[in-house]
């Protein structure tokens, strides 16, 4: 038994290795919502809307999240459309970023 656990583990190590960091990582979650405040510095919140089916009643039923959004360059205002990513914690509150400005506000 300890031959194949010694054996197996080195080729899965050297697996993971070629593969890359973030395919052993897995993949990360990327939302597209809209600016709601750029008030902070390298900070947006970011307004994510979703709809999903009510588990009893099968209505549509719309859900808001918001999000504290690292931008490096102060880029994104109010009302524009991103993309944004998770990321490893930035702040207390801040664990995604921008990924792109997908439509800029008229």
């Amino acid at each position: 038994m300890t031959d194949t656990a010694t054996a197996s583990s080195p080729v899965s190590g050297e697996v993971a290795q070629s593969a890359g960091g973030a395919a052993a990582r897995g993949r990360r979650k990327v939302r597209l919502g809209t600016v709601i405040s750029d008030k902070m510095d390298k900070t947006v919140i970011v307004q994510v809307r979703s709809s999903k089916a009510h588990r009893l009643y099968r209505k549509t039923v719309q859900q808001r999240t918001r999000f504290k959004v690292h931008d490096e360059k102060n880029e994104a205002g109010i009302g524009d459309l991103v993309r944004i990513t998770e990321t490893r914690p930035l702040s207390k509150e801040k664990r995604w970023r921008i990924l792109e400005i997908v439509e800029k506000a008229k």
